[in-house]
């Protein structure tokens, strides 16, 4: 039996850690990024994973695993992007962006408990090709909200986007564990 929460905590966990450790590095050098580029930086970890797929080989050495790993991230650094308005605040402190980082990804866990009870658990039958498609798809729709200026018909927003592909990464991620 899958204990999918379980398994959502331990990736989240992966990725948390990086993330931390990255904020020590570099700091909060990510808040000068704009919607765009958001989705751009997903999109090319996405476009790397599907290319790599496609051709069966790599020449620089982070594997599969540490791009599903950095989509996890950016999405969540997007997340808390959306709650900050104020753009003059360019430097987050470390426990902070922890305490940002936690509650994005617990919101992103509750809506992923909540659409497994509802699909049940479809994802784990899916292709790791499929959730690469659908980040892709979910990025091409971001872009298109982005030059609306964020507004949608009836559509969902550009957070529910980032939160269906941290999902989808994790369950990538998730499946590449139990192989």
């Amino acid at each position: 039996m899958n204990d999918t929460p379980a398994q959502f905590d331990s990736v989240l966990a992966q990725a948390r850690e990086i993330f931390l450790k990255k904020t020590m590095d570099y700091g909060t050098s990510w808040r000068v990024l704009r919607p765009i580029s958001l989705a751009d930086q997903i999109y090319i970890k996405a476009r790397r994973i599907r290319s790599i797929q496609e051709m069966k080989h790599q020449l620089i050495a982070d594997d599969i695993a540490s791009e599903f790993l950095g989509i996890i991230n950016y999405s969540i650094i997007g997340l808390i992007q959306l709650k900050i308005d104020d753009e003059e605040i360019e430097e987050i402190a470390p426990d902070e962006c922890a305490r940002l980082y936690d509650a994005e990804a617990s919101i992103t866990k509750a809506l992923m408990m909540q659409k497994n009870h509802d699909y049940g658990e479809a994802w784990r039958e899916m292709s790791q090709e499929s959730f690469v498609d659908l980040i892709l798809m979910k990025l091409h729709r971001m872009k298109q909200i982005i030059r609306n200026s964020g507004q949608t018909l009836m559509s969902e927003g550009i957070d529910a986007n980032y939160m269906d592909i941290l999902n989808y990464a994790v369950f990538a991620l998730i499946l590449q564990s139990e192989q």
